[in-house]
């Protein structure tokens, strides 16, 4: 597991590079309706717990946003807003949302651009694991299933299928990022308490 953790440093501190913060800045993602908005936006006036899924069909992010999810009052208590978002488009972010009943909010990243800025990690080494295995079996036995519907469609297939993601948190300030896990392989999740202590 990778984590960089630091309360309040700003970036630029080596969380993350100001190559990587004025990338983000520059980074458009769509909410549930196809609005385009700057993604450091989503936590410019505020705190935000933000989870980029490896792809909306993706069984390990379905349960990985009731893991966070779980910790929503506690979020909500802190003033902090609980966002995912998916490299795809804006119907499977629509039908990520209305299958999960995912109680934060949901974006779309169909170019891919805030995974590259955060440089997450990509391949098919980092998703077919004996660790990551072992996590799809517990979640298919915890009543997780994926989508391969969504899995197989073709902007998945051709860039996200073997995508990986990570969680951050950040704001309040456009480069403020205090938190950052970068998964290295699939299901790669943090410990919930690092993250609860960073937001909250």
């Amino acid at each position: 597991m990778f984590v960089m953790r630091s309360i309040g440093i700003e970036a630029g501190s080596g969380l993350v590079s100001e190559d990587a913060t004025n990338i983000l800045d520059t980074v458009e993602v769509f909410d549930l309706n196809g609005n385009a908005i700057p993604i450091s936006d989503l936590w410019k006036d505020r705190k935000a717990v933000v989870a980029f899924a490896r792809h909306f069909g993706c069984v390990l992010c379905r349960r990985r946003a009731d893991y966070l999810a779980a910790k929503k009052d506690i979020m909500d208590a802190s003033g902090v807003a609980l966002v995912l978002i998916g490299p795809g488009s804006v119907d499977q972010a629509k039908t990520f949302s209305e299958q999960t009943k995912f109680k934060g909010e949901v974006y779309a990243d169909p170019s891919h651009s805030s995974y590259k800025a955060l440089q997450f990690v990509s391949g098919v080494s980092t998703t077919f694991t004996p660790k990551a295995g072992l996590k799809i079996i517990q979640s298919y036995m915890e009543g997780y299933r994926q989508d391969w519907k969504l899995s197989f469609e073709g902007d998945t297939m051709a860039k996200g299928g073997w995508q990986q993601g990570g969680i951050i948190v950040a704001g309040p300030g456009k480069t403020n990022i205090s938190y950052i896990h970068k998964d290295k392989e699939a299901g790669d999740d943090p410990d919930i308490e690092d993250i609860i202590k960073t937001c909250c």
